[in-house]
């Protein structure tokens, strides 16, 4: 019986071209030389051609630098299985494509994200759904650890969370997920509601609201709270929405959805609630209440905001079933992802790597913790190096002074600025007492790391994706970096 039911379900999930081009709204189109080109299996999914691996579909969509109808011939070539094309574009394809099986549609992005949604709702299992400023990676990343501790869970790679990514997640859904955690992200008015459309989300999890993206809301963070909360309003009467009991917008998103409402971290509802949080050389140390119990746990990432994490993952897991022991051990076991609080050990100095992105909370919060790091050698310094925070719009010189100031009373002895914006906090770090400097890029910065590190210091990397600061860790690597966890 069991396998029965499994094959079924293996069915509805793993597709032919033909059914495929159902779920997407295509006019399958073939040779006469390809026999029963509607059998054919579809292994997997991509829109990239350099990446695409044999018996996948390739979706030829337009980004904002290439057009996938460039690379379908090389995708082929590769061994895809066919490709989604636009119908506008078919007169232009070279006979070589034209000989493949091809998904004809109006508009591929919309085909892509026609076939997930067709895909996510044959599943028909719970879907989890995580949005907020800062920290939905790693949220994404607790939950589904904290749910994997007892059920088979489809995370979604990465921070793939829009229009493009999040569907490609959605299309690598097997039978024998019993839980899907989705990242959905943002950047102006309408995008999680669109996402939430094709994801279908049973329970949402919001973070926080900041300033992130500001520059595409005339009215500020009030605007951006309005953005977040539209997962909230996604989800059914029957769902779960589990909420930051800390921050003053989303404590407030419980007021009119209908569903259950779970609040997490820390205020008067707050259950898992957080009752210390102390940041350690290799970690962060946790006391949280649910219920009437106590539990401790020690986690191996670096960050305060860590503990909000963790509380609503164990707030997901509870809701899910999963014994809170069990769930405490599948966090504990969580290590830092690629370029998110990464520690890297160089000629006696730790390098704390979370160039991966940045915003002004989450930048103030990674201050905090590199405040809190031990520096025990004679002469050394606790560095922070500090990339341009992008998408700020008018706001972006006061939230970078900011944030240099909360630098320098925090006690960081030297503030390295990188790029752009980066100058202003720089200049308020100077006027607070902090020694300052500014380089002009990521090379720069890599440059002076390599010429001023000193044994025992510790430093922070972050700065948002534009700049890409990681690029400042080729000089280091060069002096024999290692990665200890």
């Amino acid at each position: 019986m069991r396998i029965a039911w499994f094959g079924v379900w293996w069915r509805l999930v793993k597709l032919t071209l033909a059914e495929a081009a159902l779920g997407c709204g295509a006019k399958l189109e073939a040779p006469t030389s390809v026999s029963n080109v509607g059998a054919l299996e579809v292994c997997g999914y991509s829109i990239n051609s350099r990446t695409i691996s044999a018996g996948e579909l390739f979706f030829a969509v337009r980004g904002e630098r290439h057009d996938g109808h460039d690379y379908i011939q090389s995708a082929l070539e590769l061994g895809a299985v066919g490709a989604v094309v636009s119908v506008s574009r078919v007169a232009h394809l070279s006979n070589a494509t034209l000989s493949a099986p091809l998904l004809i549609v109006e508009d591929t992005l919309v085909a892509l994200q026609a076939l997930a949604a067709h895909v996510r709702r044959r599943w028909g299992r719970r879907v989890v759904a995580i949005t907020g400023s800062a920290g939905k990676t790693s949220t994404k990343d607790a939950v589904a650890a904290a749910l994997g501790a007892q059920f088979s869970v489809m995370k979604s790679a990465g921070n793939l969370n829009n229009g493009f990514g999040m569907p490609l997640q959605l299309l690598r859904l097997e039978a024998e997920h019993e839980y899907a955690v989705i990242e959905l992200g943002m950047n102006h008015a309408g995008e999680i509601a669109q996402l939430a459309r094709i994801a279908a989300p049973d329970w949402g999890v919001v973070t926080n609201v900041g300033m992130a993206h500001v520059e595409n809301f005339s009215d500020g963070q009030a605007g951006i709270a309005r953005a977040k909360y539209e997962l909230v309003a996604a989800l059914p009467a029957s769902g779960v929405v589990f909420l930051n009991g800390a921050d003053a917008y989303v404590s407030q998103f419980g007021r009119d959805f209908a569903g259950k409402v779970v609040y997490f971290g820390a205020g008067p509802c707050a259950d898992p609630a957080i009752l210390a949080a102390e940041e350690l050389a290799d970690g962060l140390g946790v006391t949280v209440q649910e219920g009437e119990e106590t539990f401790s746990l020690k986690l191996k990432l670096l960050g305060r905001h860590h503990a909000v994490n963790a509380a609503a993952a164990l707030a997901v897991a509870r809701e899910a079933g999963v014994a809170t022991e069990r769930a405490i051990a599948a966090l504990e076991a969580l290590v830092a992802g690629d370029r998110r609080g990464e520690v890297i050990l160089v000629g006696g100095a730790t390098i704390v790597n979370d160039s991966y992105n940045s915003n002004p909370e989450a930048l103030k919060s990674m201050i905090a913790t590199l405040a809190a790091r031990p520096v025990t050698e004679p002469g050394a310094r606790r560095i922070l190096i500090a990339g341009e925070m992008l998408e700020l719009g008018e706001y972006a010189p006061a939230l970078h002074a900011e944030c240099g100031r909360v630098a320098a009373e925090a006690g960081i002895d030297l503030v390295v600025g990188v790029r752009g914006n980066a100058v202003h906090l720089v200049r308020a770090a100077a006027e607070a007492g902090a020694m300052s400097v500014f380089l002009a890029d990521a090379g720069a910065a890599g440059e002076w790391l390599r010429r001023h590190l000193q044994a025992g210091d510790q430093v922070l990397l972050k700065g948002s994706r534009g700049v890409k600061l990681e690029a400042a860790l080729t000089a280091i690597d060069k002096l024999g970096g290692e990665h200890p966890q």
